[in-house]
């Protein structure tokens, strides 16, 4: 059997290195350790929402569904399909997680709502509702901010796609 550890370049993973007791190459040790100069023509900003702000519309949207008496999952992510937090009500449906994730997912990726895409998911041929991780049910809003989506918020578990959409969106709305 074979064991394999993977160590991200960067500061403390000489530490963690040491830590775990394994010998890094001189050469490895100095490149880790060297700071490379990186040109600003490089790099890219992305914007993201902040930590206090992927709370207040996860609770927003929560606190929502929980006024009418529903019991959801709540997951907003961030423009890379990271989920940076995901709710569950108690007594939501297991199905809800992933229902509510994937809506987020789709409201990210194409900066709409999945209400207003699932018209186009239809068909008998090949359309958007292929793309794997995708659900074109309403419950899901995208945070657009100058235009361009950098955030999603999911909502699955209400009777309707129209309820869950009206969670997700009360949520985007605690962002304003």
């Amino acid at each position: 059997m074979s064991r394999r550890l993977a160590l991200t370049v960067g500061a403390g993973a000489l530490t963690a290195a040491g830590a775990l007791g394994i010998a890094l190459p001189a050469t490895t040790a100095a490149a880790v350790t060297a700071t490379p100069a990186v040109s600003v023509r490089s790099t890219v900003e992305v914007r993201t929402l902040t930590d206090d702000a992927v709370m207040r519309a996860a609770q927003a949207a929560l606190a929502a569904a929980t006024k009418d008496g529903q019991k959801v999952s709540v997951v907003v992510m961030d423009r890379s399909g990271v989920v940076r937090i995901a709710l569950h009500s108690t007594g939501a449906g297991p199905q809800t997680d992933e229902s509510a994730e994937q809506k987020a997912f789709t409201a990210v990726s194409f900066g709409q709502a999945t209400s207003a895409l699932a018209a186009r998911a239809g068909g008998d041929g090949p359309s958007i509702r292929d793309i794997p991780g995708t659900l074109f049910l309403g419950g899901g809003v995208p945070v657009v901010v100058d235009g361009a989506p950098i955030a999603g918020i999911g909502v699955g578990g209400a009777p309707s796609g129209d309820l869950d959409e009206k969670y997700a969106a009360a949520g985007a709305a605690a962002l304003r």
